[in-house]
């Protein structure tokens, strides 16, 4: 069985690969701080950006004050290799 961390994984990649309806569908079966940070993340780059703030905050993160997608996205893949914050 595949951990969650390496599933996350695959979601991001996705992600960043630009399929997001199977993104979306996929961080929805994930519950935490990662899944929810890469879940705002996801509606960022979809540009719904209510969403990606609600989900931030979920995730224990401020949204206002966020880098550039390209940033967010390196400083979650690194957070992966360490425990989640918030």
């Amino acid at each position: 069985m595949r951990d969650a961390t390496t599933e996350l994984r695959d979601v991001l990649a996705l992600l960043r690969a630009g399929h997001w309806n199977a993104a979306h569908d996929r961080v929805q079966q994930y519950e935490g701080l990662h899944a929810a940070w890469l879940h705002g993340l996801l509606h960022w780059q979809e540009g719904d950006l209510e969403d990606a703030e609600n989900w931030y905050e979920r995730a224990g993160r401020r949204f206002r004050q966020r880098g550039t997608l390209d940033e967010e996205l390196a400083l979650f893949e690194a957070a992966l290799d360490g425990p989640p914050k918030g």
